[in-house]
């Protein structure tokens, strides 16, 4: 399971970093919620790829997110992943953290896949905003 949802990470980063934003639908299910930013929330896929092409514009269209170190715990068909994420941009006025420690959701369908349900790049950080 861990080995696959850390392929799962890395190639939504890609996507992300490619805006391939079709691509990147297809790892999320279909009631997934984005935390965009601090008291913005994308829900459903609709949502989430208009967010995402928001914030590839609000970084130039250069950004390009990578995972350090993930903990990952199990419970049954859902998954918590905690995990240094860092982007990289040119943009150098950014009012957001480039290193993050995010929070993510994976469910498992029907299928056996993994989807995220819950991406919040924001981690704990939400709190007290």
């Amino acid at each position: 399971m861990e080995q696959q949802i850390k392929d799962i990470i890395s190639a939504c980063d890609l996507a992300i970093q490619n805006e391939d934003f079709d691509t990147l639908m297809t790892y999320y299910t279909e009631d997934a919620i984005l935390v965009v930013k601090p008291g913005m929330i994308a829900r459903g896929k609709e949502e989430i790829k208009k967010a995402f092409i928001k914030i590839a514009n609000y970084f130039n269209h250069r950004i390009v997110p990578t995972q350090g170190e993930m903990i990952m715990l199990e419970a049954g068909d859902t998954v918590l992943v905690l995990s240094q994420t860092l982007l990289d941009s040119d943009k150098k006025n950014s009012e957001y953290a480039m290193e993050r420690r995010a929070t993510y959701v994976f469910k498992k369908n029907a299928q056996g896949e993994w989807l995220c349900a819950i991406d919040n790049s924001y981690g704990t950080d939400l709190i007290g905003v």
